[in-house]
């Protein structure tokens, strides 16, 4: 059962759960080194891993209404609570999209990798941070990596270029069993883990760019089938009376700031 934002929030505030944000975040930080000048959007719960993003132009946190909101960052509020079909920014507005617990409790992938894909500019980046389905931080649930549902590598290939995502670089991570009493940086489980047991990590860290056009025919394909395939552009991923911006908002989605009224 997917779990919501008190859950996410205490776990990240166990000896476990920092030992987790602590390799995740060296991850992220070695796929995304330099984020000067770019505008970044966190997906999902993300918010313990945006403040390694100081340089970004600016960040926001989006979270779904199934999970609720919280204010972050603490001295102002830049985190708000939407639909999983209806992000409020406009088209090709952010450079780059970290999505983390926000793919295993979608309640529709389509249709959210649809909103991430409409919002991410051309020579834009998604970095996806998702459960292992094979770790054994999958098979238990003192983690939110147990809850909702994991993936394979191959599953998550296909749902990622069936969205017109075309992944790009792989890696595994949490390779430290999901023990309460496991406390440190988990470096040398990192290191351990990855040489003996590359396959048993407890995340997906995939990075993958946005594809302009749908996958080419495949050798043989009959001409009438061919004449079907279209490109990005040519997909209603967005509707131009649905996202016009409002003059007090971002338009008529049902989202909104986790700033009290």
């Amino acid at each position: 059962m997917p779990q919501d934002v008190r859950e996410l929030t205490d776990f990240y505030h166990t000896p476990l759960g920092q030992m987790a944000r602590r390799v995740i975040r060296r991850r992220i930080r070695n796929f995304w080194p330099n984020m000067r000048g770019r505008r970044l959007l966190g997906y999902g719960y993300a918010v313990p891993y945006l403040d390694a993003f100081g340089d970004a132009e600016r960040a926001i946190a989006a979270m779904p209404s199934h999970l609720g909101v919280i204010g972050w960052p603490d001295e102002k509020n830049a985190a708000l609570l939407c639909e999983e079909d209806c992000l409020p920014f406009p088209d090709v507005f952010f450079d780059r999209i970290l999505i983390v617990h926000g793919l295993e409790g979608a309640e529709s992938l389509r249709p959210l990798l649809r909103q991430l894909w409409r919002v991410l500019a051309p020579e834009g980046r998604i970095l996806l941070i998702a459960p292992n389905r094979t770790s054994l931080w999958a098979q238990v649930d003192r983690s939110p990596f147990g809850h909702g549902r994991p993936f394979s590598r191959n599953e998550l290939d296909g749902i990622l270029k069936g969205a017109l995502f075309h992944p790009s670089r792989w890696e595994r991570g949490l390779y430290a069993p999901p023990m309460s009493s496991l406390t440190g940086s988990g470096a040398s489980w990192e290191a351990f883990g990855a040489r003996m047991f590359p396959g048993m990590g407890g995340v997906h860290v995939v990075e993958a760019t946005k594809s302009l056009y749908a996958a080419a025919a495949p050798p043989g394909l009959p001409q009438t089938a061919k004449a079907k395939l279209k490109t990005a552009t040519d997909f209603n991923f967005s509707s131009e009376e649905k996202w016009r911006p409002a003059q007090t908002g971002w338009g008529p989605c049902n989202c909104r700031s986790a700033a009290p009224d």
